[in-house]
């Protein structure tokens, strides 16, 4: 080894400072995206999570034109976050309230943060702060940045002050280099497909130019909220049985540490698996050698008696919310949704979601529109490496009733997980794991089903009212004469009576829906 060589260590907060784009900050066009992208979902986060109905304020403004410099701030009516938190929360990178085994927007306990060292990076501005938890009294204010070196906050100014109106939520502004006019596209993508799936929000938007839009709120149901468990014993390993062993007391038995401590894990199951392992029950856990952790779950990896991990961590957005949301996006013909049931890969669970909409407004394409999310987050950037659309794209639609080289077709899939295996800390798309692959697929093959029955009785029903409209040219002519016969002093009298006769004989024979409304138009025309 050479002697000029040296070796030292960087903090979390140098780490990803060096390496922004490894957290989606690539550019200052993309940085805009991704700073918006973060703020909403810590909103989304603090609010319905806690079954608040959200109200978001965004806003997007121009602070210094030549330097291309803009102001991003967030308003929502969340929980707020404790005063003695806040330092932490926005100024040191890998401190999160997300390092638990439930279903979360965010999951490295970077997101905020590596907003923030995008935005010293390149000006000098601090971000800014305002909160109030629920029920308190005061309004606290806090001006912070981030000692990169020591991976901790720099608080600049600490400010209270009473809360004299009971608003709770929390306000952040973070100022940064950016590139407005090649990102607009993606914020208002990322904003729109945010309220596909959350209907029961409301979103306010205003940007540098001066434009606001808003979605109202279209109901008030919300979601169930995941729930914190105990994690499966198949998604284990040596580190976290070793981390677990150490926040306990180190008194306890290891067979009552196992049924403590894990799910799908009683009595019968834990001494077979000590029997696996070859450990004494009745093994204190501070006696446990690595040699014995390691069989221990070697033995978990192994036995096939377990249930299923829970799905009571999961929150899963719900077919009525998806068609909903789809609904007023879109206005299309057709929409049908599916929530898939609970599946698990490597002690993980998670549930695969679909929609689809089909006619109406949706523009026509040569492929489908496909909208991609996980864990309520909508992925707008690496489309094509996604393992969503790679099943899109290899379903053969011609099988379900698309004829035709253009579609107007959108097909909406989500993925809600304690783990979803993104391919890059940037969150935009998820890997080809075979478990999660095989349901998304069913869960297409499920849906286009139901459009392709729709197609069938559609295409039935346009076959019958051509035959109807060919054949009511007649109906007024037979009935003129059939009521000659029958009186042939007043035939005017039974002529409408014959054709009403008739034109219910058409409809039953060829079993046309609707007949109604074909023949009130019909006599309108004739009138």
């Amino acid at each position: 080894m050479s002697a000029k060589e040296k070796f030292t260590s960087i903090s979390p907060a140098e780490f990803f400072k060096r390496n922004p784009e490894l957290a989606g900050f690539s550019n200052p066009a993309r940085a805009i995206y991704q700073t918006v992208r973060e703020l909403v979902e810590n909103s989304l986060d603090a609010t319905d999570v806690h079954e608040i109905l959200p109200s978001i304020k965004l806003a997007i403004d121009t602070v210094d034109t030549d330097k291309s410099i803009y102001k991003i701030n967030i308003e929502d009516n969340g929980i707020g976050i404790p005063p003695h938190v806040v330092p932490d929360a926005f100024g040191r990178v890998l401190y999160s309230s997300k390092y638990v085994i439930r279903q979360t927007r965010g999951m490295y306990g970077l997101g905020v943060k590596a907003a923030v060292l995008y935005s010293q990076m390149y000006q000098e501005r601090p971000v800014e702060i305002t909160t109030s938890p629920v029920n308190s009294k005061r309004i606290y204010s806090f001006k912070l940045k981030i000692d990169v070196n020591r991976n901790e906050p720099i608080i600049l100014e600490r400010i209270s002050s009473d809360n004299l109106k009971g608003w709770h939520g929390t306000s952040v502004s973070i100022y940064l280099l950016g590139d407005w006019m090649r990102s607009k596209t993606r914020v208002y993508d990322y904003v729109k497909k945010t309220y596909i799936i959350t209907p029961y929000a409301e979103f306010i938007l205003k940007d540098p130019e001066g434009n606001v839009f808003y979605y109202h709120r279209l109901t008030t149901k919300i979601p169930k909220p995941p729930q914190e468990v105990k994690p499966h014993p198949y998604g284990v390993d040596i580190e976290l049985i070793k981390n677990m062993i150490a926040s306990k007391k180190q008194d306890q038995e290891i067979r009552d540490f196992l049924m403590k401590n894990f799910q799908s894990i009683g009595d019968t199951t834990a001494l077979k698996l000590l029997e696996m392992a070859k450990i004494d029950p009745k093994t204190k856990i501070s006696k446990l050698k690595d040699e014995d952790i390691s069989r221990l779950v070697e033995s978990m990896k192994k036995f096939d008696g377990f249930r299923a991990p829970s799905s009571d961590p999961l929150s899963v957005i719900g077919e009525d919310l998806i068609q909903l949301g789809l609904k007023q996006i879109f206005s299309p013909e057709f929409v049908s949704a599916v929530t898939r049931r609970p599946k698990a890969y490597q002690g993980h669970p998670f549930i695969v979601e679909v929609g689809i909409a089909y006619g109406g407004s949706i523009p026509e394409g040569e492929e489908p529109t496909v909208l991609r999310y996980a864990n309520k987050i909508p992925l707008i950037y690496d489309e094509k490496s996604d393992v969503i659309w790679k099943v899109v794209s290899e379903t053969e639609w011609k099988r379900y009733g698309l004829e035709g080289d253009k579609v107007q077709l959108v097909v909406m899939v989500h993925l809600c997980s304690t783990k979803v295996p993104y391919k890059s800390a940037g969150k935009e798309s998820i890997a080809e794991v075979e478990e999660i692959e095989r349901e998304i697929k069913n869960g297409i093959m499920e849906v286009s089903r139901q459009l392709k029955t729709y197609l069938s009785e559609k295409k039935k029903e346009e076959e019958a009212k051509k035959k109807f409209l060919m054949y009511i040219k007649y109906i007024p002519e037979v009935a003129r004469s059939l009521s000659k016969f029958v009186a042939s002093n007043d035939a005017k009298e039974y002529q409408r009576e014959i054709e009403d006769q008739l034109f219910s004989l058409v409809a039953k024979k060829i079993d046309l829906r609707g007949i109604e409304e074909y023949r009130k138009l019909y006599k309108v025309e004739e009138l």
